[in-house]
């Protein structure tokens, strides 16, 4: 059994302020991945002993980046898509290992009035023939905030956010479409009809008290491992974030 967990922190310095080392060794990760860490190399000291880090750094300073910390030693690294116009924000960061390659991802917001949405489309489909090329080769496991909502019941008010960043037509269309290169949404796999589920609330109006959130934070796998599956899981108790961590028990 391997245990994955996915966190968008939303600033790494600052939840190592909140406990962050106490949080981690809690979830007793084999794999544990991060996204949004908003830090350049340097910038901070981590005591994670017994896991090796391996982080993709964006090039603006304090935004975006992804790590990736693992018990197991990968096989080779990759980091980015290998796309110059899609790799100056640390968004991709993959690990390959014996049995599967694990892709840490953060998925870059379409942002108010959906003013980045071309280029939103543009790195999604440049994401699916990346994950496609992988899954050639042996099974693919992506984690991390994809930022978007796919289907109405992964939202609290799905009504009033259609057509807002995340709830988009196009980008809910482009997770349909990356679900149907080969992928299985490990979460609403194992709980079609679950409701109130979610991994981001907003900072604003108690969001988080009331559960009024979001499920946009994911694990997908290649259809073929959907036997693998042992526990799919998402942690709301885990505070320190506007996410919460959310993970996935896969035999192999």
């Amino acid at each position: 059994m391997i245990r994955l967990i996915s966190w968008n922190v939303n600033g790494l310095r600052a939840v190592a302020k909140k406990g962050f080392e106490e949080r981690f060794y809690g979830l007793s990760a084999d794999v544990f991945c991060l996204q949004e860490t908003k830090l350049q190399e340097g910038q901070i000291e981590l005591d994670l002993s017994g896991y090796e880090t391996y982080w993709n750094y964006a090039e603006k300073k304090g935004y975006s980046g992804t790590a990736v910390f693992t018990k197991r030693t990968p096989l080779s690294v990759i980091y980015g898509l290998g796309i110059p116009e899609h790799d100056t924000e640390g968004r991709v960061l993959t690990l390959e290992f014996e049995e599967f390659f694990l892709v840490c991802v953060y998925t870059p917001n379409a942002q108010d009035e959906l003013k980045r949405l071309a280029y939103r489309m543009d790195w999604e489909d440049a994401f699916r023939d990346f994950v496609s090329s992988l899954d050639v080769k042996k099974p693919v496991i992506i984690c991390g905030d994809l930022n978007v909502a796919h289907q109405e019941i992964d939202l609290k008010n799905p009504k009033t956010n259609r057509g807002n960043p995340g709830f988009s037509d196009e980008e809910r269309a482009k997770f349909s479409e990356l679900l149907a290169a080969g992928f299985t949404d490990t979460f609403r796999h194992l709980y079609p009809d679950t409701q109130g589920a979610y991994s981001w609330w907003s900072y604003r109006m108690n969001a988080r008290e009331k559960n009024v959130g979001w499920r946009i934070d994911y694990f997908l796998i290649s259809d073929r491992l959907r036997e693998n599956i042992d526990k799919a899981f998402i942690c709301p108790e885990i505070n320190g974030s506007d996410h919460c961590p959310v993970g996935l028990d896969i035999e192999f």
